[in-house]
């Protein structure tokens, strides 16, 4: 751009020492004249043959060299147009690109704003998702004694089983002294549970799961002789403070030792929504 512009005012200057050289042609021409004509009044010419073969160097050097030069000069001031035409398109182009560069900033300065915001928000999501799953880590697993032996009931009403001895309380969600399983979270839990007895033909092995003081699933042992040995489970709806319990039948006996035949068990298979509880 700046050599664009030296180049405009050298050709302004060469065509304005041009312009000046031209009329002083012109002025000295002109005084050259009236000098001719002054001194042809004075001395006449001899003959009409010897003034029309005799010009002056002025006449010669005006008719010869005029021409040229208005035609350089209209060449000159059709290239200095032509130049400022050009130099006043880059100026627009160039004021062109200094906006587009403006506005390819504002554009870029709001991405880096949406990648910082897109990045807080992931950020918190990963812990959003590290607690959700934290508050899914529900599991238990239990059996009836923690040492020793022996044969639990008959009882003349049903009791509440407490397996005391926890192989996995994940979550904290099951109470050993008590043998109550309170829900922390709403969903969709799985409940197992089983029962061991010796063979009598007067005490069978019998117990069940209870929800909220509901009676759910039975499993049920009995022969005359021998261990009998039965199992089942459950899928159950919970909310948040729903409880699940075992408890043993009435006039019914189960056993038990260091080889954990009675167990209890549950764990969270998937949380439920308001939404997704109502639709079931």
């Amino acid at each position: 751009m700046k050599v664009l512009l030296c180049i405009l005012l050298l050709l302004e200057t060469f065509v304005f020492v041009i312009q000046q050289q031209v009329d002083r042609g012109l002025s000295e021409n002109e005084i050259s004249q009236q000098l001719s004509s002054e001194d042809r009044r004075q001395n006449p010419p001899q003959t009409d043959t010897l003034r029309d073969d005799a010009p002056t160097d002025s006449q010669r050097y005006c008719n010869l060299n005029f021409p040229d030069i208005h035609a350089a000069l209209r060449e000159l001031t059709a290239t200095v147009t032509e130049q400022k035409a050009n130099i006043r398109d880059l100026e627009m182009r160039l004021r062109d690109a200094e906006k587009t560069a403006e506005q390819q900033t504002v554009i870029l300065e709001e991405l880096n704003k949406k990648n910082d915001e897109i990045s807080n928000l992931t950020q918190s999501q990963v812990e959003e998702l590290r607690k959700e799953n934290r508050d899914r880590e529900i599991a238990f697993s239990a059996a009836l004694l923690e040492s020793g032996g022996g044969d639990i009931g008959p009882f003349t009403t049903e009791i509440t089983l407490t397996y005391r001895k926890v192989f996995t309380n994940i979550g904290n969600a099951y109470n050993p002294i008590t043998g109550i399983f309170t829900a922390p979270l709403k969903g969709v839990y799985k409940f197992s549970f089983s029962v061991y007895g010796n063979g009598n033909p007067t005490y069978p092995s019998t117990a069940f799961i209870v929800k909220n003081g509901e009676k759910m699933v039975v499993t049920h042992g009995f022969q005359d002789q021998f261990v009998v040995n039965s199992s089942n489970g459950v899928v159950l709806i919970l909310e948040v403070g729903d409880v699940v319990y075992v408890r043993l039948w009435s006039g019914r006996r189960i056993f038990d030792n260091q080889h954990n035949h009675n167990t209890f068990s549950g764990y969270l298979l998937f949380p439920l929504r308001e939404q997704e509880l109502c639709r079931m």
